[in-house]
């Protein structure tokens, strides 16, 4: 499978046409159009619907992206520490990070180390922990910032300091944003939005006990300033560790009992990382006791 081919598949996923995506990836249209009729051969599907004046991505074909996305991103990745200078350590350090206070934590690490090392950058991405560990056993990312509970047998980890504290998001005009903290009977029938992350659902079933049956879920959300935006009216809330920043019209009120859960950096042992990732794992390992190794 052709790395370049992956690529321009993209090209044509995300214009919908064929002869812009020829245009910009500079073949003719025939020659993309064969290179994209071979992809399809060659995985035995069809990925595209070829309409009069578009293309459309079938579900096969969606399904195809995401892993044509991976695949081009880490050849890219490899490209890029291949040609790292011998003088002074360069690459890019790819962190998945779940919402979380412990990103402050994390801020300062990495202005830290790059006070150290200025000529490597980081990558960002954002999404629940289930999210992050598929990222991380893809090798997409290279660390990840996980919430606890988290199954860390594959991981080595270093341990945030920091606890989030649960609780709802709602609006400032909603009646329960008038008690300074919410027991589960508060939420009982109550429309929530809630993370899409099947660990924290189970720790939110625990703490609701026998009013779990009774809670509302309308919708699930990767990152909260996507849930915040859905607490269109009065009566919804959206179950989430309190905000490190504050949304208009909304305000945060806590558990009760209080639920707060931990979070820490992990990474696959027995990968084989860039420079730049080994230079920076060793900086975190360097500068927190508290680092656990647990090799498959």
């Amino acid at each position: 499978m052709d790395i370049q081919v992956l690529s321009n598949f993209l090209v044509v996923a995300r214009e919908g046409n064929i002869t812009k995506a020829a245009e910009l990836v500079h073949l003719t249209q025939s020659t993309l159009s064969r290179q994209m009729i071979g992809l399809e051969k060659e995985l035995g599907v069809t990925l595209l619907d070829r309409q009069k004046y578009r293309v459309v991505l079938t579900e096969e074909g969606m399904l195809f992206r995401r892993r044509a996305q991976e695949i081009v991103s880490l050849s890219d990745m490899a490209k890029d520490e291949l040609i790292q200078a011998n003088e002074e350590i360069q690459g890019e350090v790819a962190i998945g990070c779940n919402e979380s206070q412990s990103m402050s934590s994390l801020a300062d690490r990495i202005v830290a180390f790059r006070k150290r090392h200025p000529m490597i950058t980081f990558d960002i991405r954002s999404g629940n922990n289930s999210d992050v560990k598929e990222w991380l056993d893809h090798g997409i990312v290279d660390v990840g910032l996980l919430g606890e509970p988290v199954d860390v047998t594959k991981y080595s980890y270093v341990r945030m300091p920091e606890k989030d504290e649960w609780g709802v998001l709602l609006s400032e005009h909603n009646p329960l944003a008038k008690e300074e903290s919410l027991a589960a009977k508060d939420l009982a029938g109550i429309p929530m939005i809630t993370i899409r992350d099947e660990v924290i659902h189970s720790e939110l079933t625990s703490w609701s006990g026998k009013y779990a049956g009774r809670m509302v879920p309308i919708m699930h959300y990767n990152l909260l300033s996507n849930a915040a935006a859905l607490i269109a009216d009065d009566k919804s809330v959206a179950i989430c560790a309190r905000p490190s920043c504050d949304f208009k019209g909304l305000t945060f009120r806590p558990f009760e009992p209080e639920l707060k859960l931990g979070s820490l950096l992990a990474w696959k042992e027995q990968q084989v990382f860039s420079k730049a990732t080994t230079a920076f794992l060793s900086f975190l390992k360097e500068g927190k006791t508290e680092t656990q190794q647990i090799c498959i």
